[in-house]
Formats: structure tokens, sequence, C-alpha cells
């Protein structure tokens, strides 16, 4: 439950400090950067007879958006710290009862990963006289880029980041929740080969990853700026805990069979 509600905060606040990004981006586009010139020079000239209202908006929104990013990151250390010590009951516990909790555990860490932002790209220029330029900004999750590359007609990525990145993974903490609940049944001997087929492709969720970082930090105008965003930390959490959660089942399933 602590999880959950550590990673439902982690979640809100992740967004609200994509709210926050956005507002501050439409803050630096061409036409605010004009006024924002045009005020610093009325400043100037008229001394304090004027207030520089855009550049004090613009520190609000830009401390709004320090704060929301700060408090996803400590919500979201408070989960990891949890998540450990849910992997540090093996120690303490049977493996059936440590592989279920630590199942419910790794589908929530997938969740997140899954509808968290993972990656905020900004794309600006330099423009004599008014400085840097926001061209266009985006931030994007997991499932967020998958519909985007659909519509757009990517369908291979889209496809290889569906499958990897969300059916197999899917599956595979549904696995292992099966084993640790029916490990006794008689169909135990397909359940070991089925999960024996899934754990395979425990390095391919690492190598999506890579292939969703170096797509969407692709170098698409003058400048990018590429952040990291807390749904990359949560998918790269389940799976290292889905890889130790594969070798504790396996372990299970081999001692239960000899």
């Amino acid at each position: 439950m602590g999880m959950v509600i550590f990673g439902a905060r982690a979640y809100h606040h992740a967004r609200l400090y994509e709210n926050a990004t956005t507002e501050l981006v439409a803050l630096q586009g061409v036409q605010e950067q004009a006024i924002l010139k045009l005020e610093k020079f009325a400043t100037t000239i008229l001394g304090t007879l004027i207030k520089d209202k855009h550049q004090a908006n613009f520190l609000r929104v830009q401390k709004r958006r320090s704060i929301e990013m700060h408090n996803a990151q400590r919500y979201t250390r408070y989960f990891m710290s949890l998540l450990v010590v849910v992997m540090l009951s093996y120690f303490f516990v049977s493996l059936h009862i440590f592989i279920f909790f630590g199942s419910l555990a790794a589908m929530t860490t997938l969740i997140l990963g899954l509808i968290s932002p993972v990656l905020m790209v900004t794309i600006h220029t330099h423009v004599e006289y008014l400085g840097d330029i926001v061209l266009s900004f985006e931030s994007k999750g997991v499932i967020g880029s998958v519909v985007k590359l659909f519509n757009g007609g990517d369908m291979t990525v889209a496809l290889v980041i569906l499958l990897f990145s969300v059916v197999i993974p899917l599956l595979k903490v549904l696995a292992l929740l099966f084993i640790s609940i029916f490990r006794r049944n008689r169909f135990a001997h397909h359940i070991v080969k089925f999960f024996k087929m899934i754990g395979k492709w425990s390095m391919v969720d690492v190598f999506v990853v890579a292939l969703f970082l170096v797509y969407l930090s692709a170098n698409k105008g003058d400048v990018s700026h590429a952040e990291v965003e807390i749904g990359l930390y949560f998918f790269l959490a389940y799976v290292i805990v889905s890889m130790l959660l594969s070798l504790v089942a396996e372990r299970m399933l081999w001692k239960q069979n000899t």
C-alpha cells in the first residue's frame, strides 16, 4: 500500500513538473522573448516606474517547476526504498511468498514506468537580439510514445516498443504471480517452460530502454536538450526486480522438482 501511495504521489508531482515546464517553455517563444526584451528596455529607461511583469512571471513558474521536480524525486526515492525492503524480504520469508509480493511490487513499478513521463526533449535555437528561443517541447512516457508513433506512421518502432516494453513485461509479471500461487499445480511443467521462454527476454527490456532513449533524443533541430524523468527510473527498477524474481522463481521450481 505504501508503494502505491508513494508511486501515485511521484506520478502526480511528475505531471505537475511537466505542466510547469510546458508553461515555462511557452514563456520562451519568439513573441514572449520580444516582450521580455521590450520590458527590460523600458525598465532600463524608466527605472522603477515600470514593473517587469513578464520576468516576474517567468521566475514564479521557474520556482514552481523546481519545487515539483524535487517533490517527484523525493516520492520516487521513498518508493524505491520500500522496493528495496520488499526485495530484502528474500532473507526472511519463504520463496513463494517472496515471489508473490515481489511480483506485486514489480507490477506496480512497471505500471508507473509505463504511464509516467520518461524523457523530456526541448529543441531551441539562438536568435539575434532575442537570445535563446524554444522551437518545440515534448514530454512523453512509454504509452504516450507508442500512441504517437502509431499515429505518425512509425509502425515498426511502435510495435517493437509495445511488444518488448509493455506486452512481454506484463506477461512476465503475470507468469511470476501464477507460479507463486499455483506452484504445485499439475500444469507446473508447462508453467516452467513458459516461464523460461519469457525469461529469455529479460535483457531485451534493457535494449528497448536504450533504443527508446536514442530514438527520442535524436537531434531534430539546431539544439536539442533531453532530460530524463522518473518514468525511466521506474522502468529500470522493474527490469532489475523482474530479473531477480526470475532467478528466485527458477530456484523455487528446481527445489520443488528435486
